[in-house]
């Protein structure tokens, strides 16, 4: 599927002219974030039907990648520096921070809640059949029973 921005997109947003490599990587960032925006969105084929929030989404952390690929974080005080990397096994890749990934999330439309069965305390549920009195004293008519025998 195509990226949801192109090259020379991610180009007008950086303050340099990118060599040879720069731009794969460029093209390389931008088709894994729009995986990953697909992923994490949905899947949407044409990348033009697509809301402009996920193009700007992949835009912005493309830059973020192509500026900082590592993701070093620089600390200065006085006249020590120190410097170190924070993104741990993500360091290296381009990737979407967690406020990204909540706004694609939102806009999927998936939705955490789910339905689960419980039952109370110490309680089991039946695996037989139940059943049921009939008026005038006949034989008792199945609720509901185990999925073997229907009735």
């Amino acid at each position: 599927m195509e990226p949801f921005a192109t090259l020379d997109q991610l180009k007008a947003r950086l303050d340099w002219t990118l060599d040879d490599d720069e731009e794969r990587l460029g093209a390389a960032a931008l088709d894994d974030l729009s995986g990953w925006a697909r992923h994490y969105g949905r899947p949407w084929p044409d990348p033009l039907a697509a809301p402009q929030l996920v193009r700007t989404l992949v835009l912005g952390a493309a830059v973020r990648y192509m500026r900082n690929p590592e993701g070093y974080v620089t600390s200065r005080a006085g006249d020590e520096t120190l410097t170190w990397a924070e993104l741990g096994d993500r360091a290296g890749s381009a990737h979407f921070n967690r406020d990204e990934l909540r706004a694609l999330t939102a806009m999927s439309g998936k939705t955490a809640l789910l339905s689960v069965p419980t039952t109370s305390w110490a309680a089991r549920p039946k695996p037989d059949a139940s059943y049921v009195p009939v008026t005038g004293g006949g034989k008792r008519l199945p609720m509901f029973s185990d999925p073997e025998s229907p009735w």
